[in-house]
């Protein structure tokens, strides 16, 4: 997607990441980072689209969240593999660190996909939320497009390397969206 629509197909990666569907960063960016050695993208200009889409997919959580809120998630998040739990625990997160649990978790693998949507519940100010996505999604994009930069010269010896982790991740994924559906999607009882 990336390289057939350039800085379109980074700013849709990342907006679909940051709007609660699994499409890991760690894969986007560093490849986005091999595009800027490579001569086809400029680092800033990489960077600017990637926080751009991360904050695009944020507001799309975020308002799925203002609107719909717990009765959204109670009545959906098992679709999404977002469950009572873990809406407990992120609004622990809010109460105990407050608004800056955006800024922070923008910064964090995993949270970072997620952060939005208990903002949006938790009716954060939505200038706050997005100067918070920005900054902080700013420093990771950018942090990932430097480091695929900088493997970029290497990048076809470590490119065994990446598919392999790409195959542990995959499988990771499947593991655990395995373990979901299996623990949230039980047979009822007749």
């Amino acid at each position: 997607m990336i390289s057939s629509f350039g800085y379109f197909g980074v700013f849709i990666a990342m907006a679909i990441e940051s709007a609660c569907i699994p499409l890991p960063s760690e894969i986007i960016l560093p490849f986005t980072g091999f595009m800027v050695f490579l001569g086809h993208f400029g680092f800033w200009q990489a960077t600017v689209v990637a926080t751009l889409g991360n904050l695009f997919g944020g507001f799309v959580a975020y308002y799925v969240g203002v609107w719909g809120g717990r009765p959204f998630l109670k009545r959906y998040g098992r679709y999404i593999l977002f469950n009572e739990r873990e809406l407990a625990w992120t609004e622990r997160l809010f109460e105990r660190h407050g608004e800056m649990t955006v800024l922070i978790g923008r910064m964090l693998p995993v949270v970072r996909t997620f952060i939005s949507l208990p903002a949006g519940i938790a009716r954060m100010n939505p200038v706050k939320m997005a100067a918070y996505t920005a900054l902080g999604a700013f420093f990771w994009c950018a942090l990932l497009i430097f480091v695929g930069q900088k493997l970029g010269q290497n990048w076809n010896s470590l490119k065994p390397m990446f598919h392999r982790a790409d195959l542990v991740i995959g499988g990771g994924i499947v593991i655990v969206v395995a373990y979901f559906l299996l623990k949230n999607f039980k047979p009822r009882k007749r």
